[in-house]
Parts: structure tokens; sequence; C-alpha cells
């Protein structure tokens, strides 16, 4: 029963406060009542506070759309974050791109000018792909996960001492207004009751020196708080340089990559782009080296980009020729030459060999070569 008593004179008391609260913000909103105005400072330390709040969450969201453009990647992720267990790995798009290239270079043949590059291609994409989920790890780690703790953990506490702060300012107001209520009606009753006014007065009068201390506990606890946003902005930019140091990475891995798989194809010559199983192309007419001119065959430290009409000149004559290696060439069998990119090795023709390959030779190596992978010397 006491219980009982207990939790209803409890309730009462919790609703005569919020209702006491309600009328005074409406009467503040009408302009019918006073407000009791916060000082500049911790009104600056609240204006950060909120400053600070939006402009993380903004940050926060697009550094995770950045990082995982896939809308339904980001919402898989939240909700297994919320269940607190680790997301299934999934494949990402480079690396998606890099087994298709490779799957699609085995099949037209690793032998093949257009396999064996788009292998090349397909593993590059691979290790791009893996730089990527690198990235990701890192910046969730040291750049999303700071930002998100702040929003979920200290801005809300911050949050919920700036609401308490709301409600005994609401508090103190209503106090104030009890009190000058109970002084106006002790001016026009002063012959009347004035026992009464008079107790009412100093009730009012102790109410008001309560609620005016818990108001100044409560703004001196959320000044404190608030004033850790200055630490918050430093350790953000800790971790921005974390996020910029994590993408520097990324990006100068990335140029690597592609440089290297620059080097490694070479520049093709237009007209021998095709398979080993496809016949050669047409020949050029007599009078296209003399319309095209010397610009034909751009040529760099004495090097010249072999031509249709060069090929031909090494596939009719019987000499041998020095020629540099564009780029990597495994052999299929033990009939062809294995390749390394940038040697020079010596090359010439056999009668009845296919029109796409000349015999080539390293010291006492000898093997088939594919034309398209080599640039003849002057």
């Amino acid at each position: 029963m006491n219980i009982m008593d207990f939790n209803v004179k409890k309730l009462a008391a919790d609703a005569g406060t919020f209702l006491s609260r309600a009328v005074q913000f409406t009467e503040e909103k009408l302009g019918q009542a006073e407000k009791t105005e916060l000082d500049a400072h911790l009104e600056n330390l609240l204006s950060k506070a909120e400053c600070t709040k939006i402009w993380t969450e903004k940050i926060m969201k697009q550094t995770e759309v950045l990082l995982q453009p896939n809308p339904n990647a980001r919402i898989e992720e939240f909700v297994y974050e919320k269940l607190d267990r680790k997301a299934p790995s999934r494949i990402n798009n480079p690396e998606l791109l890099g087994q298709y290239m490779i799957d699609a270079g085995t099949e037209f043949g690793p032998g093949t000018a257009y396999g064996n590059a788009l292998i090349k291609c397909g593993e590059t994409q691979k290790r791009i792909g893996t730089a990527d989920r690198e990235l990701i790890q890192t910046s969730a780690l040291n750049f999303l996960t700071p930002l998100r703790n702040f929003i979920e953990g200290d801005y809300k506490t911050i949050a919920k001492e700036r609401k308490l702060l709301q409600n005994k300012r609401l508090d103190l107001d209503a106090a104030k207004t009890r009190l000058k209520k109970a002084k106006a009606a002790e001016t026009r009753n002063s012959q009347l009751n004035s026992a009464r006014l008079e107790g009412d007065n100093i009730m009012s009068e102790q109410e008001l020196r309560i609620t005016q201390s818990e108001f100044d506990r409560q703004a001196e606890i959320t000044r404190l708080l608030l004033e850790g946003i200055s630490s918050t902005h430093a350790h953000h930019l800790r971790c921005l340089n974390d996020f910029v140091e994590a993408q520097m990475t990324y990006y100068a891995q990335c140029y690597q990559y592609m440089l290297d798989l620059q080097k490694q194809l070479g520049s093709f010559p237009s007209n021998y782009l095709s398979n080993n199983n496809q016949t050669s192309v047409a020949p050029v007419p007599s009078v296209l080296p003399n319309a095209i001119g010397s610009s034909a065959m751009a040529s760099t430290s004495g090097l010249v980009i072999t031509s249709p009409s060069n090929l031909s000149d090494l596939k009719e004559c019987s000499g041998s020729r020095k020629a540099r290696v564009l780029y990597d060439y495994d052999a299929a069998n033990s009939t062809e030459l294995s390749l390394l990119a940038d040697e020079v090795i010596t090359v010439f023709s056999v009668v009845g060999m296919d029109s796409d390959w000349l015999m080539g030779e390293r010291g006492n190596q000898k093997g088939k070569v594919p034309i398209t992978y080599l640039e003849l010397l002057n």
C-alpha cells in the first residue's frame, strides 16, 4: 500500500512538473512570460556543438557513399552492424571485372595477343580491387568510426544534458512567474489573508532558490561537456589526416599498377591486333608509305614501331633482324620461345610458317615468337 501511495505521488508530481513546463513554454512563445537567457559563452558553445554534429553527419554519410557506392550493400552492412554480426565478404567491382578479363583471356588463349593482354589487365584490376578493399577497411577504422562514435556517443550525451538544462530553465522561469504572481496578489490583498499570502511568498522564494541552484548546476555540467568540442575537432583532424593518407596510398598503388600494366602491354601496331588463328591483314598498297611519310614511323631512341611494310619485307627476305620485345610472353609449348619485355632478340622468317609468327633466337635458344610482341630495330 505504501509503495502504491509512493508511485501515485511520484506520478502526480511528475505530471505537475510537466504541466508547469508546458505552460511556461507556451507563455514564452506567446510573449506572456519572461525567459531566462543563457550567457553568451554557453550559447556559442551550444551553436558550435550543433554545427559540429550537422557537418559530421554529412561528411560521414558522404564518405560512406564514396567508399561503397552501392546503397543495397550499405544497407546490408548497416543491418549486420546493428545485429553485431560480421558482414559476409563480397567481391568488389574491380575484382569482378578482373576475373571476367582473366576468364576471357584464358578462353581466347594466353598465347594470343588479345588473350594475353586481357589476362594482364585482369590481374591488374584484381590488384586494384584488393587496394580498394584495404582503403575501405582503413578508412572505416581510422575515419568513419571516430565520427560515428561522436554522433552516437558524445553528442547524444550533450543533447541529453542540453535537454535537462532546458527543463531546469523552464522550472526556474516557472518559479519566477509564480513568485511574481504571489507578490502581485499580496500587494492587491494586503489587508486580506495576509498571513496566508506571506506564507505563499516564502514558499515561492524557497522554490526559486532551489530551481536557481539546480539550473546553475546543470548549466555548469553542460558547459563542461560543450567545451570538449574543441578536443573533438582536434581528434577529428587527426582522423582526417589518416583518411587522406589512406587515399594517397590507394591512388599511388593504382597509379603504379596501371603504369606497370602499360609497360607490359606496350604499343600494338593497329594493323596487327589479330589472334594467332586469324589470317593476316590485307597487303598495304605500295603508295601508302610515300603518302604517310615519316610520321607513320614514329621513332624513339633509334627504335621504329613495326609497320606492315617492314614486316612484309622481313617475311620476304631470307636475312635476320634485331627486334625488341614489347612485353612478356610465356611459350605455350616447346616449339615457342618465351620472351621478356624490353629484351632484344634476333628474328627471321621461315618458309611455310604461319604469317603471324617469326622464328626468334636468343643465344643458343630458338623458337617461334608472335609478330605482335615485337618491335623491329633499324
